[in-house]
């Protein structure tokens, strides 16, 4: 009797909140590892196309085509990366991507033969991803040991200064060890 009851608690032991989360996460975490090895040959196959693309006649929009779209595909990787080591999708990185892809769809098309109002659109666009980019330095962070305002952290501790009792001066809090921060 026992040893069923032991059983069946084993059975609702694995079938815990945390080891479910556990689980969809390590699937989560194959599946954004097989969109690396994906994109990783897709950019392998890029810049090949984009090599076989110098060779005469030099055909300059194939070519700033293939870059554009390839510093595209870095990028997307860049964020997968980072989705792979912090487990969160960096907003950053994620808005360098649409401003690259806009500019370079408005390069690939040219400014002079695309429409005013798909112009305007894109410059609307731009100024959000721009705005949002500037916004996004002040935020406070969301996740522990992540960081996204770095710099303006870095400004914040460098203003705020911890007295030495052995010497008349202030030095950084950032710059203490944790071992002296505790003595």
């Amino acid at each position: 009797m026992s040893q069923s009851f032991n059983n069946s608690q084993q059975n609702f032991n694995w079938l815990s909140l945390k080891s479910i989360v556990l689980v969809l996460e390590l699937i989560q975490d194959f599946i954004v590892i097989c969109l690396c090895f994906g994109l990783f040959s897709f950019m392998v196959l890029q810049i090949r196309e984009m090599y076989l693309s110098l060779l005469p006649p030099v055909q300059f929009e194939a070519v700033t085509a293939d870059i554009l779209s390839l510093l595209i595909w870095v990028e997307l990787f860049r964020l997968l990366i980072i989705y792979l080591k912090e487990q969160r999708v960096s907003i950053g990185v994620a808005v360098e991507v649409a401003i690259v892809s806009i500019l370079r769809e408005i390069i690939v098309r040219g400014v002079l033969e695309t429409s005013w109002t798909q112009v305007l659109a894109a410059c609307a666009f731009l100024l959000v991803l721009g705005v949002l980019m500037v916004v996004r330095v002040w935020l406070p962070p969301t996740f522990d040991n992540i960081d996204p305002e770095q710099q303006v952290s870095k400004r914040h501790r460098s203003r705020v200064t911890v007295p030495d009792p052995d010497i008349n001066n202030h030095i950084n809090p950032v710059s203490l060890t944790p071992s002296e921060k505790h003595s």
